[in-house]
């Protein structure tokens, strides 16, 4: 199979690497990184005058109306950038929850103000015990004559603090499948935010405490388990295309460095052990490339095929992450190690993507389940 992006793919991929090299630098991305929110509001404005949020967002409610491959391409490159902000959960997954379970009014309600920059969503899943089956949740959905009033706590909610609205994923049965996902304010009655201090400095995460909050009926997005699980296959969709742009930044990193520094009067470039590092990170990174961009195309072309494809590309990219930037911090030597160096960034942001929306132990299980083992 001939597979490659199209020209305008390859366009917005240029463009966004432009972009980002010039609004979000290594300075920049450190100066956003030690301010407590974690974000830049003048980054978010000129990001939403590119209509990057509203990407996915269907052209009837303010956005582009185009598919999950293409945000993967930009995702990438903001993985590249190791950007700070809440755009990859906000554009990419909680924008997709809108579009695929909401009704005309939720819709209308958020999609609209997501794809004009003016409203940021996040996605409230995992719990204190990290499992990701829906009877593993503690948070349940129990029916009101108003709606359904949610109860319990959501751990490692992304930018929850700067969050309009959360897609929360809450019980509603004993039932293996017995789980909807629930559109709340995040200034709903009830809802208590707490931050968590987190290893990757370039984001930030909380803890969501759901007392008694009601959610009319309105709220419940239509799909169930289903629309759920396609939601767990965007968020590992983008959590695997940040880790390519990644991966590809650290070995870009590290190939410069080795360039440039010498010992024993010799560019460190030109020994072997070196040049054997970087070519096992391109080994490791341009197949896992491929499973990403194959996976988010499964997603828009082929659904048969999605959920799996989802997995096989999260329990790759995001390993081929961390062992490519463990690899270029050895390629730096000493300063690698330091504060003073910026590879750090990306070196936390990788173990951080290894946990986000399934460990790869779990997509392994995952892959086997669906494949009928």
């Amino acid at each position: 199979m001939d597979f490659g992006l199209t020209e305008e793919q390859e366009q917005l991929r240029e463009s966004a690497r432009h972009f980002l090299a010039s609004e979000c630098p290594a300075q920049k991305m450190r100066e956003i990184a030690a301010d407590a929110p974690g974000l830049s509001p003048e980054l978010e404005r000129k990001m939403a005058q590119l209509g990057w949020p509203g990407l996915i967002v269907p052209e009837q409610f303010g956005g582009a109306g185009l598919g999950m491959l293409d945000m993967a391409v930009l995702l990438e490159e903001c993985g590249y950038a190791a950007m700070p902000g809440p755009f990859l959960f906000s554009a990419a997954i909680a924008a997709y929850a809108l579009a695929a379970g909401g009704g005309d009014e939720i819709k209308t309600r958020w999609l609209r103000a997501l794809a004009a920059g003016d409203a940021t969503g996040a996605v409230a899943i995992v719990e204190a015990n990290d499992g990701l089956a829906p009877s593993d949740f503690a948070v349940s959905a129990r029916t009101a004559p108003a709606g359904a009033v949610i109860n319990g706590v959501k751990m490692f909610v992304p930018y929850a603090q700067s969050a309009s609205f959360f897609i929360v994923a809450a019980r509603t049965g004993a039932g293996a499948r017995d789980v909807e996902l629930f559109v709340v304010p995040a200034n709903a009655a009830g809802v208590k935010i707490r931050p968590l201090k987190a290893l990757d400095l370039t984001r930030r995460l909380a803890l969501v405490e759901f007392d008694g909050v009601l959610a009319p009926p309105e709220a419940q997005l239509r799909g169930g388990a289903d629309l759920y699980e396609r939601v767990l296959g965007a968020g590992a969709i983008a959590i695997s295309a940040d880790s390519i742009g990644g991966a590809q930044r650290v070995l870009d990193m590290a190939v410069e460095y080795a360039k440039v520094r010498e010992q024993f009067g010799k560019p460190i470039g030109s020994f072997q052990a070196i040049k054997h590092a970087a070519a096992e990170i391109v080994a490791d990174l341009e197949p896992a490339r491929a499973l990403v961009w194959y996976a988010a195309y499964a997603f828009d072309a082929l659904p048969r095929e999605a959920a799996r494809a989802a997995a096989m590309a999260k329990a790759r990219a995001c390993e081929v992450y961390s062992r490519a930037a463990g690899k270029a911090v050895l390629m730096h030597g000493g300063i690698g190690f330091t504060w003073e160096h910026d590879i750090h960034f990306w070196f936390k942001r990788a173990r951080l993507n290894e946990s986000l929306f399934g460990a790869p132990p779990y997509h392994r299980e995952r892959v086997a389940a669906l494949g009928g083992y």
